[in-house]
């Protein structure tokens, strides 16, 4: 199931280098989605009532990409580390 929901922490498992990688690939996945959700907050968050949903929105899926983040880069490391195996 985790190959599922982490398919590149499975991928990237060969040698440290590509380990490093991997890695370098989710914290750039994560900062991207952070700043398309920065932007679309200063473009929406002028607007009353929705700006202040909207920013809501926003924070619960910037928490959700951080813990999904956080979450391939432990898996990646553990299967490198043979703990889970593929």
């Amino acid at each position: 199931m985790l190959k599922k929901w982490f398919p590149l922490s499975f991928k990237y498992t060969d040698s440290v280098t590509s380990l490093v990688i991997g890695i370098i690939i989710y914290v750039v996945v994560g900062i991207l989605a952070g700043l398309v959700m920065g932007l679309a907050n200063i473009l929406f968050g002028w607007i009353p009532l929705l700006g202040s949903v909207l920013a809501l929105i926003f924070k619960v899926l910037g928490a959700l990409i951080d813990v999904y983040v956080t979450a391939g880069i432990v898996i990646q490391v553990l299967v490198f580390c043979k703990v889970i195996k593929e």
